[in-house]
């Protein structure tokens, strides 16, 4: 249950990918995948199919990402499946690691992942046929459709591929992680976020927004008359020969299905498993990196949609999103793309259609060794292939004169929209951390621009005319976003006797929250998510930094505690603590 980590649906937000070197997990060391130095990959084969390659810099290439992955054992790691296409034609594939953790079941380009808000583009690309077959158009209202839906008629069917419709994203609430384990249906889904105020105007702004990607699959439903799934697979799955690719559902049992995984104390735990119905048309599917290959080569080839649709669909609206992609630039090449990431899995595919090479790599564990990070991982494979095309990396020179005084203004809380970055200052160097990922320095180039050194981003904080830190613009992979800062919390010390009263086992309905003391401090683990420290800001209400939520504890006048009131997104629920059972 995500209400505490990073392991969110959608990967094409502007995430930070903090890659750390040197990673020990299940007692191994490893070196890196993705290295900041060295791009190229390390891990254990388990299959392996370079296709015989034309030139011999692309078998050059081939050799140096085999020598790499050849490096390091993953054994007892989840897997990593690669797959690089040129021209139409693949020219390597691979996969690591296992499929299945419990039983020691290796991985293989067969396996099936869930790739998560890959997805978008197979349910942009649905409407568009449905525009191309005159059955509904981009400028349709919502309303149309959903006649009671709140203010539906100023939200068309562009807002809603563009997630510039204002409407709030139903996986950003907290009853959204209460239920996700759980079947459900589209109207269920729907009326959880139907009668919710706009965020903005529609059209005037974008964020994230997977209610919009949900109500798209809904739409494709209602005006083809087939279940979203069936139209995909009339329309795209069967005539592209895409047999390992549908929605998610635990009554297919699946044959070579992976596991989901999520790192938890340098060790691999089962992870919270979404049950897909939750996510329909923003995330729902799963497939394998051959049929994504299929899929990929389909639609630049023509084959999934006319010239003039597929350019609306590539056509950078706002914050460089078109119509379930991602239009962006790596050092100088544009690029096509979409991440995916839920608990348990993160995906990556991308294309740079100027070279006509595609890179995806599937991964069944979130949170996981940063090495594996898919979107990493691919971006560091392409340059790899592609580096004599690109534009020189980017060499920041730190500026050593920024003061520990100019430092100490950034230290606090950013809102990346599902994350929360903290900035720290520890020993006169700024750090940051990203919900979820790890801790990593950050480098001044001057007063106000900071880099990362192990991932291409950096950071402007942004001044105001009394000198105070209102927010900043985060840029990687092309992209640009505005972040706010966030309100600092105030923090008060409170005696053990309080805190102790608060320690316990709290009922989240798919999950158990279990409190704690160490030291002068309480920490809080829900189900299989990290330990985090709650912090105090008075003698019942405590917060977490990583993410905008509180919790109340109910306390009772003899200093009993029944319960508490969890608020997160702007929505709050009850939950109960539970007694202890008396010895018997």
């Amino acid at each position: 249950m995500t209400l505490f980590c990073n392991c969110r649906l959608g990967g094409s937000t502007l995430t930070l990918l903090l890659i750390v070197l040197g990673v020990t997990i299940l007692g191994v060391t490893m070196t890196g995948l993705v290295d900041a130095q060295d791009p190229g990959a390390s891990g254990t084969s388990n299959t392996t199919d370079a296709a015989t390659a034309e030139s011999s810099d692309t078998q050059t290439f081939v050799k140096q990402l085999d020598q790499k992955l050849d490096g390091v054992d993953a054994s007892e790691l989840p897997a990593l499946s690669l797959l690089v296409a040129r021209d139409g034609e693949v020219i390597y594939r691979r996969t690591i690691g296992l499929a299945d953790l419990e039983n020691e079941k290796a991985a293989t380009a067969k396996t099936k992942f869930r790739i998560g808000s890959i997805t978008k583009q197979f349910t942009a690309a649905a409407i568009l046929r449905l525009v191309a077959d005159e059955k509904l158009t981009l400028d349709d209202t919502l309303d149309q459709f959903l006649p009671t839906f709140s203010r539906g008629d100023e939200i068309t069917i562009h807002h809603l591929l563009t997630h510039t419709s204002g409407i709030p994203s139903f996986t950003e609430t907290a009853e959204f992680w209460q239920r996700v384990s759980q079947p459900t249906t589209d109207a269920d889904v729907i009326a959880s976020f139907q009668g919710l105020p706009l965020s903005f105007k529609p059209g005037t702004k974008y964020h994230y927004n997977n209610s919009g990607y949900f109500l798209l699959g809904h739409i494709v439903a209602q005006v083809s008359g087939k279940t979203f799934g069936d139209y995909l697979q009339d329309t795209f799955f069967q005539p592209l020969g895409m047999t390992d690719t549908g929605i998610h559902s635990p009554d297919l049992n699946l044959e070579n299905e992976a596991r989901g995984y999520s790192l938890q104390d340098d060790s691999f735990q089962p992870a919270l498993n979404w049950h897909m119905s939750q996510v329909g048309g923003a995330g729902a599917m799963y497939s394998t990196v051959d049929d994504l290959m299929l899929w990929n080569e389909a639609v630049f080839s023509g084959q999934v949609l006319t010239s003039d649709l597929r350019e609306k669909a590539f056509t950078p609206y706002q914050n460089g999103y078109g119509y379930g992609w991602l239009i962006g630039e790596h050092r100088g090449l544009r690029t096509i793309s979409h991440n995916g990431g839920l608990n348990g899995f993160v995906s990556s595919l991308i294309r740079y259609p100027d070279q006509n090479l595609t890179v995806i790599a599937l991964h069944n564990a979130s949170p996981s060794v940063p090495e594996m990070t898919p979107e990493s991982v691919t971006r560091k494979i392409a340059e790899l292939f592609l580096d004599a095309e690109m534009e020189p990396p980017v060499v920041h020179q730190v500026d050593s004169m920024v003061t520990t005084e100019i430092l100490a203004r950034y230290v606090g809380r950013y809102d990346y929209g599902v994350a929360v970055l903290v900035v720290t200052l520890e020993d006169g160097h700024l750090f940051a951390q990203l919900t979820g990922q790890g801790k990593a320095e950050i480098y001044p180039k001057s007063e106000t621009e900071f880099f990362w050194k192990i991932v291409d981003a950096s950071v402007a904080f942004q001044i105001n005319a009394e000198g105070l830190c209102t927010g900043a613009k985060h840029t990687q992979n092309g992209q640009t976003m505005d972040v706010r800062r966030l309100p600092d919390h105030v923090v008060v010390e409170l005696p053990s006797e309080i805190l102790d009263r608060y320690v316990g086992v709290y009922d989240y309905v798919q999950a158990k929250m279990t409190i704690r003391r160490d030291g002068d401090r309480l920490l809080a683990k829900l189900g299989t998510q990290p330990e985090l420290a709650i912090l105090p800001e008075n003698k019942t209400k405590f917060h977490w930094q990583v993410v905008e939520a509180s919790i109340e504890f109910d306390v009772d006048p003899n200093g009993g505690v029944s319960g508490a009131t969890h608020t997160q997104g702007g929505h709050q629920f009850k939950v109960l603590k539970i007694k202890e059972e008396e010895p018997k």
